[in-house]
This record gives C-alpha cells, sequence and structure tokens, in this order.
C-alpha cells in the first residue's frame, strides 16, 4: 500500500484489502519489532563476513565466522537472512579427465589415496593447472602439505615446462625445512624428468606418484584447483599474465593460506589450524587431521564394487584404496 498509495487513495486500497485505514496507520506509526532489530544487525555483519571472503563464503563458513565472533545463531536463521540479501556461495565445476592410462610407473605411490598426515612436513601434494588470460595460458605448479591443506610452495610460468615445479618445490623446501617428507604427484612429464628426481634426492624428499588418468590418485590436490577455479578463476577475467599473477598471489597468500576455512579442519584455516598443532604439541588427540573433503570413488573400470571403500556419511578413514 505504501508503494502505491501515489496511484490510489488510501481508503481504496484498504477497502479492496480488506483492512481498515486506522489499522494501517497505526502499522505505519508502530516501531520495528526486537526480531527485525537483530536480523537487520545480523544481515550487516554477515554482509560483512561474505565480503571479507572474497564472495565465496556460504552459510556453513559465515556460522563460522559468526561463532568466532561469539555471535550465536542458527544456520537456518544464516541461510534465510543470505537469501534475502541475496548473498550466496559459489560452487565448483565437475572435473574433466584430459590424460590416459599408461603402465609405466617411474615413482611407487606411497600415498595409496591415504591423504591423511599427523603433523606437518609428512606429506605434501604436489599438481599443475593453467590460468586463462587474454594473452595466453598462465601455468601454476603448487606444492600442498596434507595436514593443513596449507599451500607451502607455488610457482607460475607461461611455459609448461619442468623448471616450474622445480621452482614450487624449491620454495617448499626453503619455507619448510622438511625429512623424508613424501612428494606425491601425478606422472607427468616434469615431475617424471631427470632433474626433478634429482632435486628430490639431494633434498631427501621421497617422490610418489599416482597412475596416469585418475584424478582420486591426486584427490587432495585437485580439491586445492577446484577451490581456485571455484572461488577465483572462474569468477574473474585476466587481460595480461601480470593481472592473473598478482590475483593468484592475492588469493593464496592473501586469503587461501591464513583465512580460507576449511570444513575438514574444523572451520579453521590452514595456517591457523598449524599454530594451533603448535600450542596443542603435547596433545595430539585434540586435533582432527585433514581429510579429502568428498568420499574417493573406485578405479574407473572396476567391475566389482569395493566394498571396504569410504561411504559420504564417513569422511575420517584413513584410505580408500581396497588392500589385499
Amino acid at each position: 500500500m505504501s508503494e502505491n498509495r501515489a496511484r490510489y487513495p488510501i481508503t481504496s486500497m484498504c477497502r479492496v484489502l480488506g483492512v481498515s485505514p486506522s489499522g494501517y496507520y497505526a502499522w505505519q506509526r508502530r516501531p520495528a519489532s526486537a526480531r527485525a532489530v537483530a536480523d537487520a544487525a545480523l544481515a550487516e555483519e554477515i554482509g560483512a563476513f561474505h565480503d571479507a571472503s572474497k564472495q565465496t563464503y556460504g552459510v556453513p563458513r559465515i556460522h563460522a565466522d559468526l561463532s568466532e565472533r561469539g555471535i550465536r545463531v542458527g544456520k537456518k536463521r544464516v541461510a534465510r537472512l543470505m537469501r534475502a540479501a541475496g548473498l550466496k556461495g559459489v560452487c565448483r565445476r565437475n572435473f574433466v579427465v584430459t590424460t590416459q592410462r599408461d603402465k609405466s610407473r617411474p615413482a611407487p605411490d606411497l600415498v595409496e589415496r591415504d591423504f591423511t598426515a599427523d603433523k606437518p612436513n609428512k606429506l605434501w601434494v604436489a599438481d599443475i593447472t593453467y590460468v586463462s588470460t587474454w594473452s595466453g595460458f598462465l601455468y601454476l605448479a603448487v606444492v600442498l602439505d596434507a595436514f593443513s591443506r596449507r599451500i607451502v610452495g607455488w610457482s607460475m610460468s607461461v611455459s609448461l615446462h619442468r623448471q616450474v615445479v622445480l621452482d614450487a618445490l624449491n620454495m617448499a623446501l626453503m619455507t619448510r625445512h622438511p625429512s623424508n617428507v613424501i612428494h606425491h604427484s601425478d606422472q607427468g612429464s616434469q615431475y617424471t624428468s631427470i632433474e626433478f628426481g634429482k632435486r628430490c634426492g639431494k633434498a631427501g624428499v621421497r617422490p610418489s606418484m599416482g597412475s596416469v588418468g585418475d584424478c582420486y590418485d591426486n584427490a587432495m590436490a585437485e580439491s586445492f584447483f577446484a577451490t581456485l577455479e571455484c572461488e577465483l578463476l572462474d569468477r574473474r577475467r585476466f587481460k595480461t599474465h601480470a593481472e592473473a599473477r598478482i590475483a593468484v598471489f592475492e588469493f593464496i597468500e592473501g586469503f587461501y593460506n591464513p583465512h580460507r576455512r576449511h570444513s575438514s579442519i574444523g572451520y579453521l584455516s590452514p595456517i591457523n589450524y598449524e599454530h594451533r598443532y603448535a600450542r596443542m604439541a603435547l596433545d595430539p588427540d585434540a586435533l582432527n587431521h585433514a581429510t579429502v573433503l568428498t568420499a574417493v570413488k573406485a578405479r574407473p573400470g572396476n567391475t566389482e564394487p569395493d566394498r571396504t571403500a569410504c561411504v559420504p556419511a564417513d569422511l575420517d578413514c584413513r584410505s580408500t584404496r581396497r588392500r589385499a
């Protein structure tokens, strides 16, 4: 009625809607309810957290932010207010297989799809992806610590050469100084090169490789790339390589490592999870080790179902590969 009062008399609209004019004017003068005022204040907090996450967080992570701030509220209320404000998280695309199987294996699979680690620098996973720009592809190689999901080494290059993975590994070695760490990757030519093998041998790194054409053998690295694509690459277009480099740097070092919450590690960021581990080193049972976000499926081509594999209701089992 208030929106149409310039077109129609109040008395006419009240007669059509079956309300009294005095009731309408009393409603206009009535102050907002305590619930409406609280919802308005909570909506402002939700909007601030959503903006701080670069418009990527959905209800669970917004709820975790509110809880950390000391605001006790139900998830359904957060969902209602986000829906009313038009706020939503981003969603991932489906994975597409682009490689073919090969019988050769330059290094053994030391992981066996078990991406759990009870301490930092015990298991690293690595992979390469590309960033599309108007000036051509820019390739990104990362090294991720399976314990906290922190990106401990990364490098970018305009060519898909072995140096890009060497630079990422060197950064991880320089910043973490590991001892006997497992470096797990796929069987890309960059990781099977002689130079990369020599660098691993010199640094005391144990190479591990999954099979070709099976994304589940390197699921944790694929999970990070899915997050990168969903929360950054699918939402922006880059004109130059320099613009893409800056955006990726800001995402990894400015958001993902220090602030991005992970459901598998108690909705903490990778850096905060490692800080908590350092404070609670004498009580390791108090930590929940990082695991893959979704159940790892059976290998393509299996004729019989894997009855020992994880199901979606149990994400804490240590391995999804059936053992002999």
